[in-house]
């Protein structure tokens, strides 16, 4: 068989050993004793095999003489190091072996037969174009950096996939030209340099056989099996092909780790962790990914219900490597641990569970099991230092892809949502997912949270209705005067009838702006001006009549911008203004109370500023829920509508128009139940009871006084709406609490609210804000600070109570 065992090469090979039988010559003849001697005894015995000296060329004269060339070699290959070196004879770059060390020989028996060595990733190509570079920058004095590392993967007895690092002594070979060889010039040489895909012009450059290779290389491999698997492993996270064509990337993953830990039943598992509700689930990121701590019928759990307290300290809290060597003797020692009875049940006798953190966040746990007691432990637990950056990194991007497609399908199905909620849609979308993942049908379900106590308010702008139609009739009357005085104009010069009946039309419009603005009048006007006003002027603009300029006036001030807009614009630029300065504020104020406790809260601007806020165990199932939460958030909305108030009222003068603004709030105790309508893409409260809280939520904000027209909201003070004595009790101790603060007035008016459609018995307590004062800067007063001042439970004093029109409650 010829030496050439790939398809092609720019090398004839012929092993030669030449130069060790050269050296041997020079020292017989120049030196005495027992080295001179030995090199005698070493030529005599290879004497008989001239082949050795002159070039073998076939691979079975290799086999003939593998005893003499055993001999001849023997000072490079010392017995005494057989057993530890990894040591063979071989060409570079081709699979030929022979005179290895008992440790070479040793794996290749444990590989089996039907092994075969080859290189990992050395095609064709490659070993083409890296032979002929060996030839250029040795021939021709370049210096093509084309070397790579080169591995053997040998399989050990138990299948663990090793990987062995080649290195080559080439110091005995010898390249020289053959009658094929092509003379190179520098031209050639450039052009070689700039096309590396193009084979065929290196194999006209090189023609295969052109070149004789002679000698022989020693090649010595050494186990670089851990930080091989770490190379392969960041390709394999990577997205790139592992170093076993056709596996997964799970199984991939898990080669390495096997290699690594030199241990073949090992399996790597994988959990995720959510710390907003401290749990553990399935990751839903892969279809092959699972974990062995949670039980194969359930997909998430609570992490207190999956893992005993020092695991749940060490692995969690703590954030380091938790592993127990022998699970039998763990479970002994703690016979209710339920990690350790799961485990056991899946004839998982050691492991290893380590934290995968980024920026201090864990985002789960590795798992490393293997049935074999004692090869997982707490000291080759730390070798996963190598492997976790790699791993903890993946798993990042991986959490941040889910990410963006959780978020990605919750603004298509959901739309945008407050952070408080967000953790139930994700659940929801997680478990769509997870069901994608099985190849299962899901229907996105909607989202309901039971058992939330409502809050409402609202800083409503006083007179926006009666201000907008007065500056909508400003604006139309200085349009209506102009267009009819250009219209009599034009008339006058052109003597056109038709021309007095629209001036007519104009001035009927102007009559009947004086009394009303109607719901059509604005529509009514200027589908005229479209229609039969604007067309005229702009016959009279093409015709080019002398009262053009005057014409162009017009149409510059009817333009969104012109002066026939001007108290529109002012109008809505104070409602804007109004707006944005409310929301801002309590926008900040809420950053403070969504961290004394979560809740749901959602805001809207219309001539003002409404809020909605739900308070309640279901919407932060991790956090304790007390009553105290749901009065501490009512006595902050009470403070924070008095510093809305107290913002409006110094701010007011610079204002285009000098708007002032009302609040209210209705107070509602009982619990009641939100969904979020899928349909409308917002929160709703749920069933027919509830829907009570909306229906005068609708109504109470326009809602007078009993036997009255006074509307129960009135500039400078505040407005609490409520149904009964409870709720009545409830605010006048918070009214109380912050009348001693100087934040309202002593004063407080009972009231009963007229009877509304479908809604009677409404009650309202009113109080004038002290605009003298506010809050400190530190905070809002808290209930446990009204707790000190104020006994809840004590009667309230009513003798500053004064009840217009309504008597004492």
């Amino acid at each position: 068989m010829n030496l050439n065992l790939r398809s092609e090469s720019p090398f004839k090979l012929q092993i030669s050993f030449h130069k060790v039988i050269e050296h041997f010559e020079e020292i017989a003849a120049n030196e005495s004793g027992a080295s001179a001697d030995y090199a005698r005894a070493i030529l005599k015995e290879i004497a008989p095999y001239p082949e050795l000296r002159d070039g073998i060329t076939h691979k079975d004269q290799i086999v003939k003489n593998i005893g003499v060339i055993e001999q001849l070699l023997k000072s490079l290959f010392p017995p005494v190091l057989s057993n530890n070196e990894i040591k063979a004879v071989s060409i570079p770059f081709q699979d030929i072996l022979f005179n290895q060390s008992e440790r070479f020989k040793n794996i290749l028996e444990n590989a089996g037969t039907e092994f075969k060595i080859d290189f990992r990733d050395l095609n064709d190509h490659e070993f083409y174009i890296l032979s002929c570079c060996i030839i250029l920058d040795e021939f021709y004095g370049t210096h093509f950096n084309f070397s790579k590392p080169l591995y053997f993967d040998i399989p050990t007895g138990e299948g663990i996939i090793k990987h062995y690092r080649i290195l080559y002594n080439a110091e005995f070979l010898e390249i020289t030209p053959t009658e094929k060889a092509v003379t190179l010039t520098p031209e050639d040489i450039e052009l070689l340099r700039d096309n590396y895909n193009n084979i065929d012009l290196w194999k006209e450059k090189f023609p295969p056989n052109s070149w004789l290779l002679n000698g022989f290389a020693i090649v010595n491999l050494y186990d670089s099996t851990v930080e091989s698997a770490v190379s392969s492993l960041k390709g394999t996270l990577l997205g790139r092909e592992g170093i076993n064509s056709g596996n997964s990337a799970y199984d991939e993953v898990q080669s390495v780790f096997r290699s690594i830990y030199r241990i073949p039943d090992l399996r790597v598992g994988f959990i995720c962790f959510d710390p907003d509700e401290h749990k553990f689930s399935l990751p839903t990121f892969s279809d092959q990914m699972t974990s062995f701590l949670l039980p194969d019928d359930l997909e998430e759990e609570f992490c207190n219900d999956s893992l005993c307290m020092n695991s749940l300290r060490n692995v969690v809290d703590d954030k380091v490597y938790f592993a127990v060597s022998d699970v039998t003797k763990f479970l002994a020692q703690n016979p209710t641990s339920i990690l350790a009875h799961r485990f056991k049940s899946q004839n998982i006798n050691s492991f290893i569970l380590a934290p995968v953190i980024k920026d201090g966040k864990m985002l789960g746990i590795l798992e490393l099991v293997t049935s074999h007691k004692g090869e997982l432990n707490s000291i080759n637990a730390n070798q996963l230092d190598v492997v976790m950056p790699f791993i903890t990194d993946t798993i990042d991007r991986k959490f941040t892809e889910l990410q963006n497609q959780v978020q990605a399908i919750i603004q298509d199905e959901y739309t945008s949502i407050h952070p408080s909620v967000h953790w139930k849609f994700k659940n929801e979308v997680n478990k769509y997912l997870q069901f994608k993942r099985q190849h299962k049908p899901y229907n996105l379900k909607e989202i309901t949270f039971n058992n939330v106590y409502p809050l409402y308010g609202q800083i409503d702008i006083k007179g926006s209705s009666e201000t907008r139609n007065n500056s909508l009739q400003a604006d139309l009357q200085n349009q209506l005067k102009s267009a009819i005085s250009l219209i009599e104009k034009l008339k006058k010069s052109s003597g056109i009838d038709l021309l007095a009946a629209v001036a007519q039309r104009l001035k009927a419009y102007r009559i009947e702006l004086e009394t009303a603005v109607k719901a059509d009048t604005e529509q009514q006007i200027q589908n005229y001006f479209e229609k039969q006003v604007h067309p005229i002027f702009e016959q009279a603009l093409i015709l080019k009549t002398e009262h053009c300029a005057r014409i162009e006036k017009y149409f510059e001030d009817a333009g969104k911008m012109g002066d026939f807009h001007l108290q529109r614009r002012k109008y809505e630029t104070t409602v804007a203004i109004i707006n944005s300065r409310m929301s801002a504020m309590l926008d900040r104020w809420q950053v403070e109370a969504q961290a004394t406790y979560p809740h749901y809260f959602e805001r809207f601007k219309t001539d003002g500023v409404e809020h909605n806020l739900y308070i309640g165990k279901e919407i932060a199932p991790t956090v304790d829920f007390e009553m105290k939460q749901v009065y501490n958030l009512r006595l902050w909305q009470i403070q924070v509508l008095c510093e809305m108030e107290l913002e409006h009222h110094f701010n007011r003068e610079i204002l285009p128009y000098p708007l002032e603004v009302t609040s209210l709030i209705l107070a509602f105790s009982n619990p009641l139940s939100i969904r979020f309508r899928m349909d409308e893409k917002r929160f709703d409260v749920d069933g027919t009871y509830n829907a009570r809280f909306e229906i005068v939520k609708k109504r109470i904000d326009k809602a007078c006084i009993k036997g009255t027209h006074e509307r129960i909201t009135s500039i400078g003070k505040l407005t609490v709406v409520y149904t009964n004595k409870d709720e009545e009790k409830e605010y006048l101790n918070y009214i109380r609490f912050l009348q001693k603060k100087g934040m309202l007035d002593s004063e407080v008016e009972m009231l009963d609210v007229e009877d509304l459609q479908g809604i009677s018995g409404l009650k309202a307590l009113r109080v004038k804000i002290c605009y003298e004062s506010s809050l400190p800067e530190k905070k809002c007063y808290t209930y446990d600070e009204l707790l000190k001042e104020i006994d809840p439970e004590e009667e309230i004093d009513h003798q500053n109570s004064s009840v217009p029109n309504t008597p004492l409650l």
